[in-house]
């Protein structure tokens, strides 16, 4: 048996779904499909593929050796880009987390734009707001929002994000406006649960000095559309990136508060394994999205 072109059948299956779509795909028969997944399974000793007549679903075995697959054909594919020459193009498929707020408002419209680009590659965009870690979970590339960046993969910056503390004109209507940070601890704020400081928000004035003030947070959400929306209903005080709320703030949905003060920026970053043999799928897709995003981010501009 082969057992790499079983590996490719196997994998292929899978992700098409049926045994003659990957029939289709691989440019073989339906009965040289079934024979290599059988000869598979006999050779493992083990049920991969549970088959029904309207589906098939992996095994707990067929998992396992799912994920190990999909690696392995994506390590062979890249080693063979790295001395041929007709496999520079970008190809293959391209495994991509981001947040979903980022993803969603900033990220989706371009992807047509890609996939038009590079007809080749196959995209994969799962967005997860937990931090994942790309390489055990499969990952070729992960989008961050992150103000300290990574020291355990490769980074590239796409853009910075502004921070903004913010609040409606009708909660502002409704309580005095802060005058200084302290004046915070008074107010009803909504509170970030993937804040690396918490409750504690910190200030930053116009001569570099950081004010860090404990808020009283009456809600806390760890997804940012769900606080800007409380905010929106004139719920408290939030801060959130200018990639979330830059469109309300021009609209004057949103007001700055203490505007003489800013919080820290982030950074968008394009996160990947490794600098060492980076396919040309992610160089690709890096590249993309740094031009997309070059100059003043489209979240800050008027």
């Amino acid at each position: 048996m082969d057992r790499l072109r079983a590996f490719e059948v196997f994998v292929t299956v899978v992700n098409r779904g049926s045994f003659a779509r990957a029939a289709d795909a691989l440019d073989t028969s339906p009965a040289n499909v079934t024979r290599y997944v059988n000869e598979l399974e006999a050779h493992l000793g083990t049920r991969l593929l549970n088959r029904t007549s309207r589906k098939l679903s992996l095994t707990e075995g067929g998992e396992t050796l799912y994920a190990r697959c999909s690696t392995i054909l994506e390590d062979v594919a890249e080693t063979e880009g790295l001395v041929s020459t007709t496999s520079i193009e970008p190809r293959g498929r391209l495994r991509i987390n981001a947040p979903v707020t980022f993803g969603i408002l900033h990220l989706a419209p371009l992807w047509p734009q890609f996939m038009q680009k590079y007809p080749d590659v196959e995209l994969e965009v799962a967005l997860i707001d937990r931090v994942v870690d790309i390489v055990e979970e499969g990952f070729d590339l992960a989008i961050r929002i992150s103000r300290a960046g990574t020291a355990d993969h490769a980074a590239r910056k796409l853009a910075t994000s502004r921070n903004i503390l913010c609040a409606s004109p009708d909660y502002l209507g409704r309580w005095e406006h802060p005058q200084t940070p302290a004046d915070l601890a008074r107010h009803r704020c909504i509170g970030y649960s993937y804040s690396a400081t918490g409750d504690e928000w910190q200030l930053i004035d116009s001569n570099g000095k950081t004010h860090a003030v404990e808020v009283n947070c009456h809600m806390r959400t760890n997804n940012g559309d769900t606080a800007r929306a409380a905010a929106l209903a004139g719920q408290g005080v939030i801060w959130q990136p200018t990639f979330m709320i830059g469109d309300d703030l021009r609209a004057g949905r949103l007001v700055r508060v203490l505007p003489e003060f800013r919080l820290p920026d982030i950074d968008v970053l394009a996160l990947y394994p490794s600098r060492r043999h980076v396919s040309a799928k992610v160089r690709a897709a890096i590249d993309f999205l740094v031009d997309a995003f070059a100059g003043v981010p489209p979240w800050d501009r008027a």
